[in-house]
């Protein structure tokens, strides 16, 4: 079987796969294929590719050539016509973009977008939503830090004392408990709002605080997401959450819900209420952001407040995002191989079952297909 990896379109920098990953897939007779310059903005050079035991081609060939084709974002439009047959796998949000599992269909293509993998704790070593999140934590906690125009930890000095930030989080996930451990080690007071109560020892575990509004839906059938709550919930949640938001330094958002618009938990007054000076980064821009101001990758400054909608913070830092993300990759494919490396799509596997959207012409995923069903000509 021979797998392909595909440059991705600007301005992403990661690659589906490292050196170190092509030399794993060789040892398991898969021959991979690479696209001149995929791994460049990920600091891995076409030498160190076929020094792993990769080939070098151009795209078409790449295309041509796979079984396999690997890549972070959905493919070219003009790529579509040359990947009928194909098995494609990346993070394509199909819930958001069902549109295009549709066009996926219609050329016959086997699609599986790894970020619908299940929740399981046999998923976890495959799960990109987590190994990028971690990542995106980290990042806001930098970012915002370089644009907040005061220090993180206090200081006393001969000259006066600086008080420490205070930090807010909304949405104890992944990112946002890698951010609770990025800004305390910053010397941040920091706050955390999240409507799982099962989160409440995780976060004070990294020494925040844990802000909790009573009477939230219960989350245990999201398989660890968030999910819709009540009108009266939301209602006591933002009036919680606007008394902690007026007393905010800095604020990370990172509440979102499966096949749903992000919730708006910060309106326009919330934010006007805040310091000049203040920061807040959005890592659920892509899907509306947790905002009213947000805008998809962009910085709005409001009334002197910074709001930047950045849901691609993963890829600020290329390479290890690249490491964790191949490593990911490699894991899920040993489900889709047999022992002597040949293609081999079991779906009695739960895993294998829930990350496909598309398979021999036809939309496989429910959810997906719910989502055609009810906005047939959107």
């Amino acid at each position: 079987m021979t797998i392909g990896v595909l440059n991705e379109p600007n301005p992403e920098t990661r690659v589906s796969l490292l050196p170190e990953h092509v030399a794993i897939l060789t040892k398991w007779n898969i021959e991979v294929i690479i696209e001149e310059g995929a791994g460049s903005s990920a600091f891995a050079n076409d030498d160190k590719y076929a020094e792993a035991g990769a080939i070098i081609g151009k795209r078409q060939t790449v295309v041509n050539a796979s079984q396999i084709i690997l890549c972070i974002n959905p493919p070219a439009s003009s790529d579509l016509q040359s990947m009928e047959n194909k098995t494609i796998l990346g993070v394509f949000q199909p819930l958001f973009n069902y549109r295009l599992m549709q066009t996926f269909a219609s050329q016959n293509t086997t699609v599986f977008s790894i970020d619908m993998i299940p929740r399981t704790t046999r998923a976890q070593s495959m799960d990109v939503l987590s190994s990028q999140a971690n990542i995106a934590g980290y990042k806001a906690v930098l970012t915002a830090a370089n644009l907040y125009p005061k220090y993180f930890p206090m200081f006393m000095t001969a000259a006066g004392s600086i008080p420490p930030a205070k930090m807010l989080i909304l949405g104890a996930g992944v990112a946002g408990l890698q951010a609770i451990a990025t800004g305390r080690r910053l010397g941040a007071i920091v706050e955390v709002f999240d409507t799982r109560p099962a989160v409440r020892e995780e976060v004070m575990s990294l020494g925040a605080k844990f802000v909790e509004v009573e009477g939230a839906a219960d989350p245990g059938s999201a398989g660890g997401y968030a999910v819709e709550q009540t009108e009266e919930f939301m209602q006591r949640q933002k009036a919680k959450i606007a008394e902690h938001v007026a007393k905010a330094d800095i604020i990370i958002t990172t509440a979102q819900i499966p096949g749903k618009k992000a919730p708006v938990l910060i309106t326009t007054e919330m934010i006007e209420a805040m310091k000049n000076g203040s920061v807040i980064i959005d890592l659920a821009a892509v899907t509306g952001g947790n905002t009213e101001l947000t805008r998809n990758d962009q910085t709005v400054i409001h009334q002197g407040v910074s709001i930047v909608g950045d849901s691609k913070l993963a890829s600020t830092l290329p390479s290890d995002a690249s490491k964790l993300y191949g490593k990911n990759i490699v894991n899920f494919l040993q489900l889709l191989t047999d022992a002597e490396g040949n293609l081999n799509l079991n779906f009695e596997d739960d895993l294998v079952k829930g990350t496909c959207i598309v398979h021999e012409g036809k939309i496989v995923n429910k959810r997906v297909s719910e989502l055609i069903g009810i906005f047939p000509n959107k």
